[in-house]
């Protein structure tokens, strides 16, 4: 904060905005949730301040709230600062990256209660926060257009540059992992996906689609610039994690969408005397192809973090880029670059 306070620029980029959101709030998220009283002035013993239903609100509360502003803002501010900057274009429209942002900072923090519904916590509370998990939609299918259309006039590096598609297809799991939280926020479907393996599919599409991919991107376009190379080390070793860790992610997502409305639907069964029509036990053993397919994803996934690894510490340890003329100008570091006005070699021949 007080960076940004003595900035000398009066404008700041958005990206900036979003990273303070997500360092004030997750501050605030985490004194909140554990807040608690001692039991004297001098003793070491304390008890936490809530209990029973308000326990319940707070700690999802903070749960719902720790994705919104960890898991989306502060990558969302990455996205800001490296589409356009792996793009080379500015940002589509700035002013919608704006209305973006305090559309999610003033509703996520309202959406917690939508974890809750079908308990003790009051059917106003449910409602209020399954409506403002609907009204998310908007604002984040925005940031996903404003990140998508970044692209205009530069698809065609979506083909030649591995990087930008890691980019951008994670922009597209953010768009879809936002279409599908809301969705399963409304009763009738969240009375189906609730505990169910559908949950940790949609959890997963955003935590490895969106946050995993927005990541390797900015690594990759980090390593660089920071250790002053000439590019990654192997293009090539990037177009197969892009691929073996896209596939890991489809598998393991689909398989838990398949289990987790299977699983809900065995456990709402019953039969014509009224009893439930399986017992815990079937429904565990009716997952078994899914969860070795689960598997088989997650393993693919980690796979490919661990080519990423390599090329990153070949990168580091100064090796020549095996690929180098199939690179692009913006994966070198800013000294090496050469001047936009100069045709580059690859560009002559």
């Amino acid at each position: 904060m007080g960076t940004l306070m003595r900035l000398k620029e009066p404008h700041i980029y958005v990206a900036n905005w979003f990273f303070l959101s997500f360092i004030v709030t997750v501050a605030m998220l985490h004194l909140v949730n554990n807040a608690a009283l001692p039991v004297s002035f001098l003793g070491s013993k304390s008890y936490i301040i809530y209990s029973g239903v308000q326990d319940a609100m707070t700690q999802w509360w903070y749960g719902h709230n720790a994705v919104g502003f960890f898991l989306t803002a502060g990558f969302l501010g990455m996205m800001y600062y490296f589409v356009p900057k792996r793009a080379e274009r500015p940002v589509y429209s700035y002013r919608l990256s704006i209305v973006h942002f305090w559309s999610i900072i003033f509703l996520y923090i309202w959406a917690g209660p939508h974890h809750l519904h079908y308990t003790a916590l009051p059917d106003w509370a449910q409602t209020l926060g399954m409506t403002f998990s609907i009204m998310l939609w908007m604002p984040s299918w925005g940031g996903m257009i404003n990140g998508l259309m970044t692209l205009s006039g530069a698809w065609d590096k979506l083909r030649t540059d591995p990087v930008i598609r890691m980019l951008v297809v994670s922009v597209a799991f953010y768009g879809m992992s936002t279409f599908e939280g809301p969705l399963m926020s409304v009763k009738a479907v969240n009375s189906l996906s609730h505990y169910t393996d559908w949950t940790i599919g949609h959890v997963h599409s955003g935590a490895l689609g969106w946050v995993g991919f927005v990541s390797f991107g900015a690594v990759y376009c980090l390593v660089p610039w920071l250790w002053g190379r000439k590019g990654l080390w192997s293009m090539k070793l990037v177009e197969w994690h892009f691929w073996v860790s896209t596939l890991g992610i489809l598998l393991y997502i689909t398989s838990m969408w398949v289990s987790g409305i299977l699983q809900g639907l065995m456990w709402r069964a019953y039969d014509q005397l009224g009893f439930l029509e399986y017992s815990f036990v079937e429904t565990v053993e009716a997952m078994h192809p899914f969860y070795i397919i689960r598997a088989t994803g997650g393993l693919l996934f980690v796979i490919g973090s661990l080519l990423m690894a390599w090329n990153l510490w070949k990168t580091v340890y100064g090796e020549e880029p095996a690929d180098l003329r199939d690179q692009p100008r913006v994966a070198a570091a800013p000294e090496l670059r050469e001047s936009p006005t100069m045709a580059r070699p690859a560009a002559a021949e």
